[in-house]
């Protein structure tokens, strides 16, 4: 197994090399949740269909990713990972262990779904070995279904909130030969997650402003229909977003606004994804990030 420690001088030269060979400003588009409902499939097609490259999240925990699947096979512009799930947030919407509950007892709720939350999730002390299992699943699932993976990362960060599970990720990453999201050296963002929702096309224009040259962000976003079904979600989490539907519409709006595309343009910007980090940099060179989402 690879050992991962926090981003190396060396690793630094490496993405310091390759960014400053492109002379312009590198932005990964991240779209996270996919699979999760009809809606947020939906969205990720219209993003597709304009031949934008971005990087797609998969829940494979989550009822619909079959639906997701079809839909990105169908599209070259699509980096395909896996949000590694180990929580199910939504009040009146659940999902569980692809494991099946059985096998991974400590992960599930009296109900059988994996815990609304982080700290419900933790305070219920689940077994590292269990959580292995069930990340397996889901990976299982993914390289089975038939669309290519290249990258991990994790659904509201709880498969990394300890260093040993964050171990067990990219002991499965290095296994499978995947990407780790964060692990290139890309600087996170998800200004339009908390954006007023009529600012997120401005905060997401201002973000590709603020670029500098050589810089290479990842900006996530969360998108979705104003559907009846995505209005009747509500987050658990005190943190989360209220008006969830009109929120992810909103991120899908600034995604494919005009104005976004002109900012691009105009910082000559150049779109990548994880596919093109893996091939370009290398799954040897990732590095563990010093801070994380």
């Amino acid at each position: 197994m690879r050992k991962y420690v926090s981003i190396s001088l060396f690793c630094l030269i490496c993405f310091a090399d390759f960014l400053t060979a492109q002379n312009q400003p590198s932005l990964l588009i991240r779209c996270d949740d996919i699979g999760m409902n009809h809606s947020v499939n939906m969205a990720i097609e219209q993003v597709l269909q304009t031949g934008m490259p971005v990087s797609a999240s998969v829940m494979f925990a989550c009822p619909w990713y079959q639906e997701a699947v079809a839909i990105l096979k169908k599209y070259d512009n699509a980096s395909v990972g896996i949000h590694l799930t180990l929580n199910a947030e939504w009040k009146f919407y659940r999902w569980g262990p692809v494991a099946g509950i059985n096998k991974v007892p400590s992960l599930v709720d009296s109900l059988g779904y994996f815990y609304p939350t982080r700290a419900s999730l933790f305070a219920a002390r689940p077994s590292p070995a269990e959580v292995e299992i069930e990340l397996r699943a889901q990976i299982e699932r993914a390289v089975n279904s038939g669309v290519k993976i290249d990258y991990l990362d994790y659904h509201m960060g709880a498969a990394v909130q300890t260093e040993e599970l964050r171990q067990i990720v990219e002991k499965l990453a290095d296994e499978y030969q995947l990407g780790i999201a964060q692990y290139f050296g890309e600087k996170y963002s998800s200004v339009t997650y908390r954006a007023a929702i009529d600012a997120k096309t401005d905060s997401l224009v201002e973000r590709v402003e603020n670029l500098q040259p050589g810089e290479m962000s990842l900006q996530v976003i969360h998108i979705g229909l104003d559907t009846p079904e995505m209005r009747t979600l509500i987050d658990v989490n005190e943190f989360g977003p209220k008006d969830m539907s009109k929120q992810r519409a909103g991120e899908l709006a600034a995604l494919l606004s005009d104005d976004f595309q002109r900012a691009l343009k105009k910082k000559q910007v150049r779109l990548v994804t994880y596919r093109d980090l893996i091939k370009e940099i290398g799954l040897k060179q990732m590095s563990r990030p010093v801070f994380t989402y």
